[in-house]
């Protein structure tokens, strides 16, 4: 392959959403990653669509855009995205504005409210949560194993290329390869651009067997714990917490009872589950999300970095926007 268009580094959602975004219009595209798909941070994702702790008019803009193509993937068998309708509760007075315009939004009675409390107690070293509002409604659940597989497929069907495996220590190293250089590093960019603004936050999860579970649940979070429960085909994902500045990678055993002790509170026929398998992530936390147009010695880098929760929620959006600043 001659010299591309485009140089993505970076392989998780961000990474691959923009590089098929930007192949598919008919450019040559290259991924160069560290690590292959199913081993970023977006591999151990959840994942539902939502674009929570976004509070900037262009990144609900970029969830919207995002929405639409789930679910338009949803619809196509392989994809790992599904429509799936669940329960969300929250220890806010009422929902975000954005949930109300979701299919299929119904608010939660009293009573439903009731059964989640207290979902957290005194036993988790905090105090007891007082879920205040809730509701039901229809959202793309993605398996982010077989979505991100989807993607790489998809830029390979596009003509884009790969490198896996290849660690960059500066963007001036590949300033050459490409026309132009799109920085979709994560937590990567701390040290690779620097950024000090970018900070790390851990997430686990578990993955078992699905007992026979066909509808999700999640809270908007209690301190650093999260609950979620999302079902994929035969399996289930169980969530969750959301630990800043903490940079393990090890599975804690702790962490992981907790999180299986609330989820069967919920649903206790996860009682049943099997074990399959602990995910760990680190999250590419930021105040904001940047996606700016940069030069380096006259080579265009773009960067699309510091999506911390919401990389999958914000991705297509955020593809387009790149496409933009390149225009």
């Amino acid at each position: 392959m001659g010299r591309p268009d485009f140089l993505v580094v970076g392989a998780g959602v961000s990474g691959l959403t923009t590089a098929v975004y930007l192949a598919e219009r008919g450019h040559a595209v290259h991924v160069l990653s560290e690590r292959p798909p199913d081993r970023t941070t977006s591999a151990a994702a959840g994942a539902s669509w939502g674009p929570y702790l976004v509070n900037e008019a262009r990144e609900l803009d970029w969830s919207r855009v995002t929405l639409k193509k789930l679910c338009a993937l949803a619809e196509t068998p392989g994809t790992g995205v599904r429509l799936i309708s669940g329960t969300e509760v929250s220890e806010k007075a009422a929902p975000p504005e954005w949930v109300t315009q979701i299919d299929g939004y119904e608010p939660c009675t009293a009573d439903e409210l009731q059964r989640y409390q207290p979902l957290y107690g005194e036993d988790d070293g905090a105090a007891p949560a007082l879920y205040r509002s809730g509701w039901h409604y229809t959202v793309p659940l993605l398996d982010m194993p077989a979505y991100l597989g989807y993607l790489v497929r998809r830029l390979r069907a596009a003509g884009g290329t790969f490198d896996f495996g290849r660690r960059v220590e500066s963007f001036d190293e590949v300033r050459k390869e490409a026309g132009c250089l799109i920085n979709c590093t994560g937590i990567g960019a701390r040290e690779l651009v620097p950024d000090k603004a970018l900070y790390p936050t851990r997430g686990q999860l578990l993955v078992v067997s699905n007992p026979g579970i066909d509808r999700f649940f999640q809270d908007d979070g209690h301190g650093e714990d999260l609950t979620y429960i999302y079902p994929h085909g035969d399996r289930v994902v169980l969530g969750g917490c959301a630990t800043d500045h903490d940079e393990s990678y090890r599975p804690r055993q702790s962490t992981a009872e907790r999180i299986l002790e609330r989820c069967i509170k919920i649903m206790p026929e996860l009682s049943r589950a099997e074990l399959i398998e602990h995910r760990v992530g680190l999250r590419p936390s930021r105040e904001k999300v940047r996606l700016e147009r940069a030069e380096l010695d006259g080579v265009p880098l773009i960067h699309n970095y510091g999506h911390g929760a919401v990389g999958v929620s914000l991705s297509w959006g955020c593809a387009e926007a790149v496409a933009d600043l390149i225009n």
